[in-house]
């Protein structure tokens, strides 16, 4: 989540580098610099290390301890310390590298081979395509004529913002996949209301439903993403993230048909992306719950988070007592 609010400081930061440059090859020579020092940055391993629980769980356990060592001595740590935990840290990595392990590299086309992480993906995937599908129509639906630049532009990173606080405050206390549904369900609701009534409903009810389904779609695309990372295993999470946000890519492609002549490409589009909408509400159900959960280190691991029931009842209490009152009187 701070990853999203700190996408959103960028979004906002552009317009006003776009306006000192005022020149759209100084600025994308700015934006190319920007991007080459943090390939320069990438490529220095005391900047950026590589993940130690990755170098583990792939079998890389010797990377995994220089690693951390280092990270130990940059904290004024001092890894070779007699304290239990210390000494219970480094006698665990000795006895991981002493057998001279083979690093096992996964690919992301191992999840063919399981029954639950693949269902997972297919279904993050999906919800984050349609959240970022659909903005299109909604903001279609709010500025029906061809409106100035900056207001659809700042008005998406304003209703990112909420979205990223809106999580920040209900993610852990609700659960992502409990969010996630609702989120959803109310994006299915606003466009479907759209499609039905626009011709007929008040023009402060067009714009509340439009900016509810703007916030949605935002909140459903950021959890879709946060809820990748904590799904897939340890050994493909970067891999299995990528496909996510990849599908919501895809689904930004869909903006152009809201351009298309006689509103055919729009109406199209709204008609498919609620629908779709619908039918992501139902997928998400089958979807675990990941909040209080490890993460998942293989794929085997992450096979085991199965779905579980949405609203979990209180245990039933056996409140009967051992003899009945009859055989106590007589004692």
């Amino acid at each position: 989540m701070g990853a999203g609010l700190f996408s959103v400081v960028g979004t906002m930061l552009l317009p006003g580098l776009a306006l000192l440059a005022q020149d759209w090859q100084l600025l994308q020579g700015l934006s190319a610099l920007a991007t080459g020092l943090l390939l320069l940055f990438w490529g220095f391993p005391a900047v950026f290390p590589e993940s130690p629980c990755w170098l583990l769980a792939t079998g890389q356990p010797a990377r995994a301890r220089r690693i951390l060592w280092h990270f130990a001595k940059a904290n004024g740590v001092d890894p070779e310390d007699s304290t239990e935990e210390g000494s219970s840290l480094a006698m665990e990595l000795d006895m991981l590298c002493a057998g001279h392990p083979q690093p096992r590299h996964h690919s992301v086309l191992e999840l063919r081979h399981t029954h639950v992480t693949w269902r997972n993906a297919l279904i993050l995937g999906f919800s984050s395509l349609i959240s970022e599908g659909i903005r299109a129509s909604f903001l279609h639906s709010l500025f029906p004529s061809e409106p100035s630049f900056y207001w659809p532009y700042f008005l998406a990173a304003g209703l990112e913002a909420v979205a990223t606080v809106f999580l920040l405050l209900t993610a852990d206390l609700w659960g992502r996949r409990s969010v996630l549904l609702l989120s959803t369900l109310v994006l299915g609701l606003a466009s479907l209301l759209l499609l039905a009534g626009t011709q007929y409903l008040p023009s402060w009810t067009v714009l509340f439903l439009s900016v509810l389904g703007l916030l949605a779609s935002q909140t459903v695309s950021a959890l879709s993403s946060l809820f990748s990372a904590e799904v897939f295993p340890t050994v493909i999470r970067g891999a299995g993230l990528g496909l996510v946000l990849g599908a919501g890519f895809l689904g930004q492609a869909a903006t152009p048909l809201t351009k298309m002549h006689g509103r055919h490409g729009f109406f199209l589009q709204h008609v498919l992306f609620a629908s779709f909408a619908l039918l992501a509400l139902l997928c998400v159900l089958l979807l675990p719950e990941s909040r209080g959960r490890t993460l998942p280190q293989s794929l085997q691991d992450a096979d085991r988070l199965c779905h579980s029931p949405l609203l979990r009842g209180r245990p039933r209490q056996d409140l009967l007592p051992l003899l009945p009152a009859s055989s106590l009187g007589q004692e």
